[in-house]
């Protein structure tokens, strides 16, 4: 007896046939526009029931699965994490002390020129350690912002540092050897919008800068040296501020409340936006021996951590300790998502277009690099030939001097 034939195996439902739908009259029958009309249910049908039918199975004893959220954790704290926050505010706003209070440490920065042409960016990187968290924090502050009479010009200066910085991140993407878990990520990912206290509203240039930043970089406006303003007027201000904003169209970043876990908190904290807010390093004694950072004045003192003189502590529960990863993560799925679409779109590469488009389109600028490259070498190179002229000159000019000595 001759064994029987094995079997064909069972052909997966994605690979069937679409056309064993229909036997050979109900083809004849049927118009093109019905045969697709067909064809796409029963496909979404397909999709929709093999989701529907996925079973959850309770295990009958312990696998080892459930351990992979201390797995993340140890790797995370293992590499690390990196937050850069942005500054953008008038000299003399007191952007660097709201910074050291915030972090409780001292951050130098060269004292801002007055007579600055245009806005300066500078940028400080620092390895902070908390327990066992290491983070890379930096820290980017404008000097010489509002001291231009073209107010456009100085919002440029930011978004063109904002879109440097997302540049250097695509261009790392695009490379077939690339390594983005250890590419050092400048992205901004909150900017510390520093308003005036002058309870008028905001300035021309406050608007223009803001409707810019927004597209770019998640905004927080705050006001600065609150203590200046009595309570009253400071509702007052952030009312008429939130009205601005509004007529203007101009969306400042808003914490998340999708997660149960932080809405209550998020929802409170919205609501106290722009925060009011005071900077100090200094720190006072009080009359029950406890020293406070605080600011001192003839009539008393303001304390930076007391909720009832100002919103430090929300801003810093808002930015730190609750909303450091939402920041980030929305730096980089919408913001840099959005810098990146308009780029390639740029490069004439599409949605779904294939690899060597692609590929082609970044030859091309690695080639213009490479010029750049090259003409930035030739350039050295002849100055450095002119400086050898120059010192050889020299040398013969200096032994000349010695002989006319003799």
């Amino acid at each position: 007896l001759q064994a029987p034939p094995n079997p064909p195996p069972p052909v997966p439902n994605h690979l069937k046939s679409p056309l064993k739908l229909f036997n050979g009259n109900e083809m004849n029958n049927m118009r093109a526009d019905d045969v697709t009309k067909k064809l796409d249910l029963r496909i979404g049908s397909d999709i929709s029931d093999s989701a529907e039918n996925i079973r959850t199975l309770k295990l009958n004893g312990h696998v080892g699965f459930d351990s992979l959220p201390h797995q993340l954790v140890r790797k995370s704290t293992k590499r690390g994490f990196q937050f850069n926050l942005m500054c953008v505010g008038e000299t003399g706003m007191g952007k660097t002390t709201l910074i050291e209070s915030l972090f409780n440490m001292k951050i130098e920065f060269p004292p801002c020129n007055s007579e600055l042409k245009t806005v300066e960016l500078l940028s400080k990187t620092y390895e902070v350690v908390e327990g066992s968290i290491h983070l890379k924090l930096t820290i980017v502050e404008t000097a010489g912002f509002g001291d231009q009479l073209d107010k456009d010009k100085s919002a440029e200066v930011i978004l063109d540092f904002i879109n440097q910085q997302f540049e250097k991140y695509l261009m790392e993407e695009l490379k077939i050897r690339r390594c983005l878990d250890y590419f050092d990520d400048t992205r901004i990912h909150a900017c510390l919008y520093f308003i005036s206290p002058t309870g008028h509203g905001l300035k021309a240039l406050d608007i223009v800068t803001l409707k810019r930043l927004a597209e770019r970089v998640n905004v927080i406006p705050v006001i600065a040296k609150a203590d200046t303003t009595c309570k009253d007027e400071l509702i007052r201000f952030k009312s008429k501020i939130l009205s601005e904003l509004r007529n203007h169209n101009i969306s400042i970043y808003q914490f998340p409340t999708e997660d149960e876990t932080v809405r209550a908190i998020n929802t409170e904290l919205n609501k106290l936006l722009p925060y009011a807010v005071v900077g100090s390093t200094d720190f006072v004694k009080k009359e029950n021996g406890k020293s406070v950072r605080a600011r001192k004045y003839p009539w008393g003192i303001v304390e930076v951590e007391n909720e009832e003189h100002c919103d430090f502590v929300k801003l810093r529960e808002a930015v730190l300790r609750t909303n450091v990863d939402s920041l980030r993560e929305r730096t980089h799925k919408i913001l840099y998502e959005a810098y990146r679409r308009e780029r390639l779109r740029a490069m004439k590469v599409g949605d779904g277009e294939t690899g060597p488009k692609m590929l082609e389109t970044f030859a091309k600028i690695n080639l213009r690099a490479k010029e750049i490259g090259e003409i930035y070498i030739e350039e050295m190179k002849r100055i450095d030939s002119q400086i050898h002229t120059l010192l050889e000159e020299k040398s013969k000019l200096e032994t000349k001097a010695k002989k006319s000595r003799k």
